[in-house]
């Protein structure tokens, strides 16, 4: 308990004889200090377990049943009293064996009998002016470690509110780009729907008043249905890959362990009649089976397949190699930088593209080349993209122009984040 500044000065005096108490405690009025007497050390013990402010113990070395030695002995074992000072008083004047029993159990001094009144004084007087500063000292410390405790709390929230205001900033601009791509999403999107729709809707219209002006003969109004079939079947074809574009929303339950060789396959039955009509041919080395959403990655294996297929050389049958590889993802990810990946590779030996093109033929109805040179939305290959992006992987392509092209899809070992 640490002392007030106006706060009486306690002592308490520990001796087996009542004169000797009365004694001590009278030299000691004279200087106002408060004197709490016990008979005993048992009783000196009883008293200190509810009274923890004293700024000073006088105790007999010599008293039946305990001694003042293991009466200090004790009181030095509670942490609440061991800074306070003990003086011994002892009849055994300057015996060495005496006060080094006393000075190894805590003893800060001795004062011998008969006492000497003003020695007693001064003595008393100077333990309890250093006990005092002691008591000062620790209130200092005490004051000091809170301060500092509550410095580094401030300093703690602080950094964390800093913390916060750059995660909220990082936040903030993957917004942005969101959000800019988004708006680029957009405008591109405005641009099918100003351009590439309506170009398909202006032959329906006119091959339709063609039709109905009967303008021309019956094999002239067979072409002109034909033409107007064919806008029909692109103009259906570029709003089938808008909303599949648009629609891909993906939760836990979707992922399915999956064996990818039978996904490939299943991809290529769709495409069974291109295939022959250009007698492709197409290789599956052995495949893993991982956590994927099946029906998502077929979509990513039949783009990829109709693309090579599609952007084949003139007069070169077109030969496709599907192949994986266990290892680090080709494109550095986010999260364990130890984490492998299944890295899927589709390799063909089409007409290619230039490497400066690479992140173009990824964004959404952007082409190389226009659809009356290769038919096509120009959407497939975001598509793909997309959906490796839920799967918290990656796609990316490796080509040199007229030399082929390799697609490369990397689906993580384990998909933690769905754990």
């Amino acid at each position: 308990m640490r002392l007030q500044e106006n706060d009486p000065i306690k002592i308490l005096v520990v001796d087996d004889r009542p004169d000797n108490l009365l004694s001590i405690s009278t030299i000691l009025e004279r200087e106002n200090y408060v004197t709490v007497k016990a008979s005993s050390g048992r009783a000196a013990l009883k008293i200190l377990l509810t009274e923890y402010d004293f700024s000073l113990i006088l105790m007999d070395v010599q008293m039946p049943d305990m001694n003042g030695f293991e009466t200090a002995s004790l009181i030095y074992q509670r942490d609440r009293l061991k800074n306070i000072p003990i003086i011994f008083i002892t009849a055994y004047s300057h015996e060495e064996e005496t006060m080094f029993k006393g000075y190894k159990v805590g003893a800060v001094d001795f004062i011998y009998k008969p006492v000497n009144p003003e020695l007693l004084r001064m003595k008393v007087g100077v333990f309890v002016e250093l006990y005092q500063k002691t008591q000062s000292l620790i209130a200092q410390e005490q004051k000091l470690l809170s301060i500092n405790a509550s410095l580094q709390k401030e300093i703690e929230e602080r950094e964390a509110s800093e913390q916060r205001v750059r995660e909220l900033n990082r936040q903030l601009m993957q917004n942005n780009q969101r959000l800019k791509a988004a708006n680029e999403e957009l405008d591109r999107f405005a641009y099918i729907a100003s351009h590439d729709l309506q170009e398909p809707l202006r032959k329906i219209r006119m091959f339709s008043d063609l039709i109905v002006q009967k303008k021309g003969n019956v094999g002239e109004m067979d072409k002109h249905v034909q033409k107007i079939t064919n806008a029909t079947e692109r103009m259906q074809q570029l709003i089938s890959d808008l909303l599949r574009f648009s629609r891909h929303s993906v939760s836990k339950g979707d992922f399915v362990h999956t064996d990818l060789s039978t996904v490939i396959r299943e991809a290529i039955k769709e495409l069974e009649l291109k295939i022959q009509h250009v007698d492709a041919r197409i290789t599956i080395d052995e495949m893993p089976s991982t956590l994927v959403i099946p029906t998502l990655i077929q979509q990513v294996f039949h783009n990829l397949i109709a693309n090579a297929i599609k952007f084949c050389k003139k007069g070169v049958a077109p030969e496709v190699h599907i192949y994986a590889r266990h290892e680090a993802p080709l494109i550095p990810q986010n999260g364990n930088s130890e984490q492998l990946y299944y890295n899927i590779y589709v390799k063909d030996n089409g007409i290619g593209f230039e490497a400066k093109y690479l992140d173009d033929i990824f964004i959404p109805f952007k082409r190389l080349h226009s659809y009356h040179e290769i038919e096509g939305s120009g959407i497939g290959l975001s598509i793909c993209k997309k959906i490796m992006e839920q799967h918290n992987g990656f796609i990316t392509a490796t080509s040199v122009l007229n030399d082929g092209a390799t697609f490369i899809i990397g689906i993580p070992e384990k998909q933690v984040s769905l754990a």
